[in-house]
């Protein structure tokens, strides 16, 4: 039986592609640790879905493994070897001000354990596809030197910019930009992926996501912008809107689409890609957008205060270009628009309460 191993496999991504591809028949092998409750405390704790995962699919195998273990990991992969024909690597430390609090820890997971699980790969399933969840966040902060015009709920591009239709490609540069640390742990394993590729021939992809997202996540202040977003709003949390008026754009792409792209990359695989990955222009918003649509969808009124100083590296405005992934993939399409998306982790998070 073909095997798949998914790293961070409780996550909100890692989650998703277990249900999907135990459904397509194959076995998978989770890692996941639960160090979402050390990032960020315990109500962001993945063990709900751990336990979710291990009731709901037979064939499911769960490792509570640390990626930086080298000996540990070797251990699996030469255990199943050739059998293994897919990795989604999806673990992660995820959070731009976290890395700040601790840079080792975050290069350790972001890059070194990426590194850990391609050389594990290249020595023993060569031919398997691996997929990584990278992160728009390599661009740093770049995309701010684009012509941005202030909207009354969001900012947007100059219509007259080649981006202006379908978004940020990805010739954009990586260089000469701030990233915020774990935007650098991030491209350090980005590129190293890529590497594996070109370099030795694998089958290696990078998704560079914008703001991934769904009723499976465990949305912490830190990390997961919707799904806390609708914590605040249920729970009466007062909610902290971080510089730029609130008029920030981030494209959100629901991880049931993303791990569909998965699927199609895994049915013809190419050597070293990258791609752009989000809700493009079918699916984005701004902070007040998106505060305007959970308190119309949810009946509720949140609580907000602003903090005038951004974060260091992060993004005014980003909307992905798919196209380079659609004309690779023609079949693949998004079916999740934001008001689609915030509805769902609605009622997601109403029957966890």
């Amino acid at each position: 039986m073909p095997i798949a191993i998914i790293t961070g496999s409780c996550g909100l991504v890692g989650s998703e592609a277990v249900r999907f591809f135990s459904e397509k028949g194959l076995d998978v092998v989770g890692i996941d640790n639960d160090l979402r409750s050390y990032f960020f405390g315990k109500e962001a704790s993945t063990l709900w879905n751990r336990k979710k995962l291990r009731s709901s699919i037979q064939k499911y195998r769960h490792l509570n493994l640390d990626i930086r273990n080298l000996k540990k990991l070797e251990k699996i992969f030469s255990e199943y070897q050739k059998e293994i024909q897919l990795i989604i690597h999806c673990a992660a430390q995820p959070s731009h001000d976290w890395a700040a609090r601790e840079p080792f820890t975050d290069f350790s997971i972001n890059a070194t354990g990426t590194l850990n699980l391609l050389e594990m790969t290249r020595l023993y399933a060569p031919e398997a596809a691996f997929i990584f969840m990278s992160t728009n966040k390599v661009y740093g902060d770049t995309p701010n030197r684009l012509p941005l015009i202030e909207r009354e709920t969001r900012w947007e591009i100059d219509p007259n910019h080649r981006f202006a239709e379908f978004g940020i490609d990805e010739s954009m540069s990586i260089d000469m930009t701030t990233h915020s640390l774990f935007g650098a742990s991030k491209a350090a394993s980005d590129l190293i992926v890529q590497e594996y590729g070109r370099y030795f021939g694998m089958k290696t992809v990078c998704f560079r996501g914008g703001c991934l997202t769904g009723s499976g996540h465990s949305g912490a202040k830190l990390h997961g912008f919707l799904a806390y977003l609708v914590k605040c709003a249920l729970h009466k949390i007062p909610y902290q809107i971080i510089g730029y008026k609130g008029k920030q754009v981030r494209d959100n792409i629901h991880a049931s689409d993303l791990v569909n792209a998965f699927w199609h990359y895994f049915q013809n695989p190419r050597a070293g890609e990258v791609y752009n990955m989000g809700g493009g222009r079918f699916s984005n918003c701004s902070i007040l957008e998106a505060i305007e649509i959970c308190e119309r969808v949810g009946e509720t009124k949140l609580e907000t205060e602003y903090l005038d100083s951004s974060r260091k590296g992060d993004h005014i405005w980003w909307v992905g270009d798919l196209r380079k992934f659609k004309e690779h993939y023609p079949s693949w399409d998004l079916q999740y628009n934001i008001e689609r998306i915030i509805t769902e982790i609605i009622q997601g998070q109403r029957i966890r309460k």
